[in-house]
């Protein structure tokens, strides 16, 4: 079926394609996994089923409470049907406790709680490494509008508020997570939407109790049971059923180039 579709974009967790309607683009979560700046990589059999089924609960959580999003709808167990928008070139990473690349440049302890949550940016660019960059950064180099940024950061808190509230609810923290934004024009009017996706791949979500890790990390730090612990998020979640079977997935390294 791939093979009929006109592919548009490749990255390393999606692959979009050309949507049956004109303005829509498919998005199809893979199952590789990759970190620092992709020097890793692996493929790990379940991972983007778990990916895609959880970005759709949250996108249209997020959706239900009137902010705009590019998600229409899931089309399959692996695939999106998304608004094509155009996306702003920024990482967007809203932080409350410290952890990842915060502590490190900062010295401070990971896990401790952050005075307040923290919006970070970094431009979008692979082959520079994502660096940070400020609004300045962004205004002076038409990134983004002024405006735009004013939107950009406004969901960011809204989505933050929501989100914490909600994994604090079935017993995870909330550590940090990456939000990308898009351009969607309607009717010669534009407007910021939230795109890509919100799952255990781009946050940081540890267990309340245990301070267990249930994202990425467990495949950054080579911690192993990587779709056992997105397992358990989409369980918590209510999108998967408590006493369904788990298949344990074998994860297949595969050498970086």
């Amino acid at each position: 079926m791939n093979n009929k579709r006109t592919r548009i974009y490749e990255g390393k967790a999606k692959i979009l394609y050309e949507g049956p309607e004109p303005g829509t683009v498919v998005v199809h979560f893979k199952d590789d996994a990759t970190a620092f700046n992709a020097e890793k990589k692996a493929v790990i059999d379940g991972k983007g089923v778990l990916n895609q089924r959880i970005s759709e609960f949250l996108f249209t959580k997020i959706n239900d409470m009137g902010l705009p999003t590019h998600f229409l709808r899931s089309l399959n167990m692996r695939e999106q049907l998304v608004r094509e928008v155009e996306i702003i070139p920024l990482e967007v990473v809203v932080r409350n406790i410290a952890a990842g690349s915060l502590s490190k440049r900062l010295g401070i302890e990971e896990g401790k709680q952050l005075p307040r949550s923290i919006i970070e940016l970094y431009y979008k660019n692979d082959s520079l490494g994502d660096p940070m960059v400020t609004e300045e950064h962004v205004t002076a180099f038409g990134w983004a509008t002024p405006q735009e940024m004013d939107d950009i950061v406004h969901m960011s808190i809204r989505i933050n508020d929501f989100l914490s509230g909600l994994f604090l609810g079935i017993g995870i923290k909330l550590v940090d997570f990456k939000l990308e934004f898009g351009r969607f024009y309607e009717n010669d009017m534009m407007r910021i939407v939230l795109a890509d996706e919100i799952s255990p791949d781009n946050c940081r979500l540890w267990d309340i109790k245990t301070n267990d890790k249930l994202d990425k990390d467990r495949f950054r730090r080579d911690m192993g049971g990587l779709v056992e612990a997105y397992q358990e998020v989409a369980r918590r979640l209510g999108i998967i059923q408590a006493n369904e079977t788990t298949e344990r997935f074998k994860p297949k390294l595969v050498k970086s180039d």
